[in-house]
């Protein structure tokens, strides 16, 4: 009897102290392990097209391979097409994806119809909480989670920014006559009529060497552009009781019309400008003012633009002459980014799940955010204050600290059942809206197609899920 509790005395500490080891391990060295059993396994995840992809294909898949034995398949879907595909596949039912990533407004359709795989198990038996945790809480809080599961790991910080040029707002003979003009001083906007006074004023003294400003107008991005606008001006996208759409309203008309009427001090053909478009005008000095994501500002100040993948991006010619700041009313749209998912007709999920914990984790997403050419932004609170990050270029310390800043105020993307039908009558809104058609007759059109969607829908059906985003600290400016 004692020789039998001796032994089980042992065996008890013994497995406190391999359990005690495992644990003393990072997330990412815990998936590493437990992969290795799946060595000589294949594994497919879903990623976005062109730039975004070379993370898989260059850096993390082979590194994978080399860490675990597991091979990664990297299948490259355009943005626009990847909803689609991951919905079909899952009805198809061939298993043919493992891995995804989601842009969290379509989280929830996607949980729903089943295509997600629910995570709370895998993060429990491989020990993730606490690392979730530190993931900048705008991210955390509002796209890992669908009926309070987690079903996807936040892993990119897509924001809007505004970047400016610091030499044309901070020459003193500038800043004297535009508080002569407007009676404020020279700065950052912090309202769109601000935005405009500043771009007004810059293109009548410069054109058309250099315009006030100039950012993407086709439609994929334009819809982004307007839902920030409209909400930083006080909108509500429905009736939370009714559930008819508002943005045809007086709110919706002014952000409409403050749109186009902004063309006006930028670049002729602007309305057709897309992400290659204002990334090459701001960089060569031809605008004094552009709106986009992260990488705008990486590359500006010339980080990483030596990499034969960014061999199309235009050398800087302003790279010391930045400023960073969050758009007219400080609150971004966080403008899609992406979640790390497990495909639910994965043949292989356990190893799926390994290495997107792999992936996401602290020490992983660090080297990736951090890769000039992935286009993968900063997310997690140790990003922001990576001693090797803030020393990549001269001001990357702003640049991080308002990348961190809009992690707090950022605004979260409209996301509610077949969101993207709802997407999709905006978007062809905004080529009628650079047409010149009347701004509140083209969003009285969209007003009546989204609550036909509704109603197609199911009106509670829809009212039960947008309640559930609206509820979220970041759908509306606090």
């Amino acid at each position: 009897m004692r020789a039998r509790t001796c032994a089980a005395a042992v065996a008890a500490v013994v497995g406190l102290t391999l359990s005690a080891t495992a644990w003393a391990q990072s997330a990412a060295e815990r998936a590493v392990e437990a992969a290795k059993q799946y060595a000589g396994a294949e594994i497919s995840i879903v990623w976005e097209a062109g730039l975004q992809s070379l993370d898989p294909l260059n850096f993390s898949g082979p590194k994978w391979e080399e860490l675990t034995g597991i091979k990664v398949k990297v299948i490259e879907v355009p943005t626009a097409e990847m909803f689609t595909k991951i919905l079909q596949e899952h009805r198809a039912g061939t298993g043919a994806y493992d891995a995804l990533n989601v842009i969290p407004s379509w989280m929830a359709d996607l949980a729903k119809a089943g295509a997600l795989e629910e995570l709370d198990a895998y993060v429990d038996k491989y020990g993730y909480r606490d690392e979730l945790e530190s993931i900048a809480p705008t991210y955390r809080d509002n796209q890992m989670k669908v009926d309070g599961k987690i079903y996807g790991f936040p892993d990119d910080g897509d924001l809007f920014v505004l970047y400016y040029r610091k030499d044309l707002f901070e020459d003193p003979e500038n800043q004297a006559e535009f508080k002569a003009m407007h009676g404020y001083d020279l700065g950052p906007p912090q309202t769109w009529e601000q935005y405009a006074h500043i771009g007004q004023f810059i293109t009548d003294k410069y054109a058309p060497e250099i315009y006030g400003a100039g950012q993407f107008r086709q439609p994929a991005y334009g819809i982004w552009m307007f839902e920030e606008r409209y909400r930083v001006e006080g909108g509500r996208f429905f009736d939370p009781e009714t559930m008819r759409a508002q943005i045809n309203g007086d709110i919706g008309v002014k952000a409409f019309e403050g749109m186009r009427s902004d063309n006006a001090f930028m670049p002729p053909g602007v309305e057709t400008w897309g992400f290659v478009e204002a990334l090459s005008s701001f960089l060569a000095g031809e605008i004094a003012m552009t709106i986009s994501w992260p990488p705008f500002g990486r590359w500006a100040a010339g980080y990483g633009t030596e990499e034969e993948a960014l061999s199309w991006v235009p050398k800087s010619t302003i790279a010391d002459k930045v400023g960073y700041a969050l758009p007219p009313g400080g609150t971004p749209q966080l403008a899609a980014g992406f979640s790390l998912s497990v495909a639910s007709g994965s043949k292989n999920k356990e190893a799926a799940y390994l290495f997107i914990q792999w992936l996401n984790s602290e020490e992983t997403s660090l080297q990736r955010v951090q890769l000039p050419y992935a286009l993968r932004d900063p997310f997690r609170e140790s990003h922001f204050t990576n001693e090797e990050y803030l020393s990549r270029w001269a001001d990357a310390g702003e640049y991080l600290a308002t990348l961190r800043a809009g992690a707090d105020t950022g605004l979260l993307d409209l996301s509610i059942l077949q969101i993207d039908k709802y997407e999709e009558a905006l978007r062809q809104s905004m080529t009628r809206l650079w047409a010149g058609e009347d701004a509140r007759a083209i969003l009285d059109d969209v007003a009546a197609q989204w609550d036909a969607l509704t109603d197609r829908i199911g009106v509670d059906k829809q009212r039960a899920a947008y309640q559930d985003w609206a509820g979220k600290p970041n759908a509306y400016p606090m």
